[in-house]
C-alpha cells in the first residue's frame, strides 16, 4: 500500500476508543471523571502558566521532566495526558506504553480542541 494512503488510515487509528489511544475532548473528559486518574499537561511551564486543564500537573515533554518523574507514576493507574495539539502527548503516550504503563490516553487535537469544545481551562 502506498505511504499515501496509509497516512489517513494511521489518522483515524490515532483518534479513535481509548485506553491507548487519541480521545476527543468530550471522551476525554469522561475518562477524567476517574478518581485515579493522572493528569498531565506535558507542555512548557510558560505554556501551563497561559492555562491548563483543571487538577493537571505539569511534567514537560520536551524537557525531560516527565521521563525523569516517570518512577512517581502509578503504572496501574489511568494516565491521562495532553499538550498544544496533541503532537507531543502523543508521543509522551508512546513513552509511556513503552515503559509498562497499562492505561494511557492523550487528548486529540490537545487543549486548542479543549478550549474550542468550550472545556474549562484554568490559570
Amino acid at each position: 500500500m502506498r505511504a499515501y494512503l496509509l497516512f489517513p488510515l494511521l489518522l483515524l487509528a490515532c483518534t479513535q476508543g481509548d485506553g491507548g489511544s487519541a480521545l476527543q475532548p468530550d471522551r476525554f473528559e469522561e475518562r477524567l471523571a476517574t478518581p485515579t486518574a493522572q493528569l498531565i499537561d506535558v507542555r512548557t511551564p510558560a505554556e501551563f502558566a497561559q492555562g491548563h486543564l483543571p487538577g493537571a500537573v505539569n511534567l514537560d515533554w520536551t524537557g525531560g521532566v516527565l521521563s525523569a518523574k516517570l518512577g512517581e507514576l502509578d503504572k496501574t493507574t489511568p494516565v491521562l495526558l495532553y499538550c498544544a495539539s496533541g503532537r507531543r502527548s502523543a508521543e509522551a503516550a508512546a513513552h509511556l506504553r513503552s515503559q509498562g504503563f497499562t492505561d494511557v490516553a492523550d487528548l486529540a487535537g490537545g487543549i486548542h480542541a479543549w478550549s474550542d469544545a468550550g472545556k474549562t481551562v484554568v490559570q
